[in-house]
């Protein structure tokens, strides 16, 4: 278990710089840390998801599972040379993906974010989660982050869209499809 809080501000941060995990300091607008805070937010949004409460048990515990990952995730980023996303992650995703799917229909239309109040923020989450993956992207283009994480940021949004789709029909009844005639 790593270092534990006894004071929540320290005033290290007050130079415009933060500790990574394994001690260095980088300034607070780096990418690594833009993209361990998008992974953060994106941890806090799937929250908002599990706030309410219309999200089926089975939604809910795959959400709570993934903002356990997430938070791995993270301290993986937070801590160059570290390990902690392994390919199981991802097989999880896809299992619990293609679960939540079969019993959905097939596309034939646009989705736009909506369809209730937790399937909005699941559309929140998505978008936050593909702005992680953006970063993460840019990131190991400059420094060393492990294909698994990409991955399972992919993978995440993916995830969340269905999620959003199996929410707006346990909401609603019914997902807000696009129309252009409109």
């Amino acid at each position: 278990m790593g270092k534990r809080l006894s004071k929540i501000y320290t005033r290290t941060g007050d130079d415009g710089t933060t500790g990574l995990g394994d001690g260095s300091r980088v300034a607070k607008d780096s990418l690594r840390v833009d993209a361990y805070g998008t992974v953060d937010e994106a941890n806090s949004a799937i929250g908002m998801v599990l706030a309410s409460s219309s999200v089926p048990d089975g939604v809910r515990n795959t959400l709570t599972d993934v903002q356990h990952d997430l938070f791995e995730l993270g301290g993986e980023l937070c801590i160059p040379g570290h390990s902690a996303v392994t390919d199981a992650y991802i097989s999880r995703l896809e299992t619990e993906l293609d679960a939540l799917n079969a019993g959905l229909p097939a596309l034939k239309e646009f989705i736009l974010p909506g369809g209730g109040q937790a399937a909005a923020a699941c559309h929140l989450a998505r978008t936050i989660v593909r702005r992680a993956e953006r970063v993460t992207t840019t990131l190991a283009g400059t420094e060393s982050v492990r294909p698994e994480v990409i991955r399972y940021l992919n993978r995440l949004s993916d995830l969340l869209f269905v999620v959003a789709r199996v929410l707006a029909r346990e909401e609603s009844g019914q997902e807000v499809l696009w129309n252009r005639e409109r």
